[in-house]
């Protein structure tokens, strides 16, 4: 064995005393009363709470009901052989530090001492010096070991903490990409923060804010109602065996059910965004931690509506977020158990929200996603529908350009053919010649006619009406040109408020008056803008706005843009707008087109409400 050092040459900074934890104890167990009354005093003087026996019988009675780190046991004792009492207590203690003291220097004895669990080995008569760097060497070497192995757990449970976060996580992540329901993250969360394999919380409350962000509204929670309940619930998880994986992949089978007392509080939880007082909205606007003890966070009162519906004083408040919108809170507490929260227990539970604000933010995506996968299916449908009614307006755009080029190359030589040989037949008396002027006349008031005719894009035929809603057909007329929207970078904004017109009216008319309209619009603005269409009622008639961002006609165009033979770039040939003041004229409506006081045009279409078949 290594020569123990004096006092003289041992430096300790550390009073011995520390190495003891609150309430612990040291015990001298020796049938000399008077060397048990010399350390003692040492002992007592050193800042040791200190217990005397004088038998093996009392040491046991003291180890009962006392906690005690440290033990000077005498070999030779009056009911029992100190060996046997080393024997004893070791793998009942196995914490507990054994100084060994002895009258005899047998070297054999010695060893067996340690062999058995002792952790040092005194013979009397024992020097002040040597008894008190015995006394520290093995308190110092028993804190070592205790911390180091705590120190070990704490590493294991932070790893095991750290695994379990990365598998929640792939977990929520699952049942994000395998259901759009957002309840079932929502419940992974929950489990989570209240698994004795994770956080280990009592109970977790999910506050989220509503679609329009005005409210933060209670959504979930776990855990008892009442501390009462705590036990049953916790020992039906361990029963069934419902481990963190078991819940999470039967997580509508467990015990989250909307109808439990505490989800039932949690959705009476309703705060107003504008609250910025509530303790809620300040954690949620910090976007930090809130610790409330006791009622209290920091020197500020906690809401007592929270506090009346937690049935709790002290909690901590997470917040979840995303990097452009607050998304809500967590709220997890200890109130079952009542112990208090940690520092650590915080830091976890932030490194859990920012996983579970991840995951919140992924299921509202992946269901933008999916509305605007449903918004392209409709579209596409609705295209496969329409593609006759694209054809014909397309139709109707090549037959103005090519009329508007036949009335500027034919017309005005074929006017002036005819006007001649009017002159000419007038004045000549040859019936022969006569003849001849008579057909030119006729032949160029054809071409006049054809040349009118081209303007007609339908038959005059008697519109076929019905009892029809407007807002269908409006929708659809605005569907078909989404891609060109997309395109040009152009915005749309309806504003077609209910209940919904029903008028009497030709819809394939209708729809085509639209569809040139919108049309016009979007050919105002090539480099984008903004589309409006609103509806409203006004005493007996439906008016109608569409309305652009895009470039003005002159004030000297806007009375012509409907003549047939006026032609602008902005609103095409004005064959279709012939077209729409055609259609709007067969049912006794009137159609205006108005500027913009922020540029831009306004078509107005005003319809009758109460047509009579």
């Amino acid at each position: 064995m290594t020569d123990l050092p004096t006092a003289s040459n041992h430096n300790e900074t550390t009073p011995t005393s520390n190495y003891l934890d609150p309430g612990e104890s040291i015990v001298l167990v020796d049938d000399s009363q008077e060397i048990l009354l010399i350390f003692e005093s040492l002992l007592t003087s050193e800042g040791f709470t200190v217990f005397t026996a004088s038998n093996a019988k009392e040491l046991y009675q003291i180890l009962e009901r006392e906690r005690v780190a440290l033990i000077l046991l005498d070999i030779g004792l009056p009911d029992r052989d100190g060996t046997e009492v080393l024997t004893d207590i070791v793998p009942l203690y196995p914490d507990l530090g054994i100084i060994m003291l002895t009258g005899t220097t047998d070297l054999k004895v010695a060893l067996g001492c340690l062999r058995q669990g002792a952790d040092d080995y005194l013979a009397k008569p024992v020097k002040i010096e040597e008894f008190s760097l015995a006394i520290r060497r093995t308190l110092q070497k028993r804190r070592l070991t205790i911390d180091n192995r705590n120190y070990q757990k704490q590493l294991e449970l932070s790893n095991y903490r750290a695994r379990f976060l990365h598998q929640l996580n792939l977990k929520m992540n699952t049942a994000y990409l395998n259901s759009i329901e957002l309840d079932t993250v929502l419940q992974s969360i929950l489990v989570g923060i209240t698994a004795e394999e994770g956080l280990k919380f009592n109970r977790a409350f999910l506050l989220l804010f509503n679609e329009t962000g005005t409210e933060l509204q209670g959504k979930m929670a776990i855990g008892p109602p009442c501390r009462a309940d705590a036990g049953k619930i916790w020992n039906s998880i361990k029963q069934d065996n419902l481990h963190l994986g078991d819940i999470l992949n039967n997580i509508k089978t467990s015990c989250m059910t909307d109808d439990t007392e505490l989800n039932i509080t949690v959705k009476e939880l309703i705060v107003a965004a504008d609250d910025h007082d509530h303790i809620l909205i300040r954690a949620c606007r910090n976007r930090s931690s809130i610790h409330v003890q006791n009622g209290f966070a920091g020197n500020q009162p906690a809401t007592s509506q929270l506090l009346t519906a937690l049935q709790e004083d002290t909690f901590i408040i997470t917040p979840l977020f995303s990097p452009d919108k607050s998304l809500g809170v967590i709220i997890a507490d200890n109130f079952v158990t009542t112990q208090p929260i940690s520092t650590d227990d915080i830091n976890s539970l932030e490194i859990f929200a920012n996983q579970a604000s991840l995951a919140i933010e992924h299921s509202h995506l992946y269901q933008t996603m999916l509305n605007k996968i449903t918004e392209l299916e409709n579209v596409t449908q609705e295209l496969e529908k329409n593609k006759d009614l694209l054809i014909a307006a397309e139709r109707y755009s090549v037959l103005g350009h090519m009329s508007a080029q036949l009335v500027h190359a034919i017309r005005n030589p074929i006017t002036s053919i005819g006007g001649i040989a009017r002159l000419l037949a007038k004045k000549s008396t040859d019936e022969k010649n006569l003849k001849f002027l008579d057909m030119m006349i006729m032949e160029s008031s054809k071409i006049e006619s054809t040349l009118d005719d081209l303007f007609s894009f339908v038959s005059d035929h008697k519109p076929n009406k019905h009892n029809q809603p407007l807002y269908p057909l409006i929708r659809k007329s605005i569907m078909l040109f989404y891609g060109s929207m997309k395109k040009q970078s152009i915005a749309y904004h309806p504003n077609l408020p209910p209940p919904e017109p029903e008028l009497f009216i030709d819809a394939k008319l209708i729809k085509q008056m639209l569809l040139h309209l919108i049309k016009n619009a979007l050919e105002a603005m090539p480099d984008g803008g903004t589309l409006s269409i609103s509806c409203r009622e006004e005493k007996d008639n439906v008016l109608i706005s569409i309305k652009d961002s895009g470039n003005e006609i002159g004030e000297s165009n806007i009375n012509r843009v409907t003549d047939p033979f006026f032609t602008t770039k902005t609103y095409g040939t004005g064959m279709g707008l012939t077209l729409v003041e055609k259609i709007i004229a067969e049912h006794q409506g009137k159609f205006a087109l108005k500027y913009n006081d922020d540029g831009g045009m306004t078509a107005q279409i005003i319809l009758p409400k109460n047509l009579n078949p």
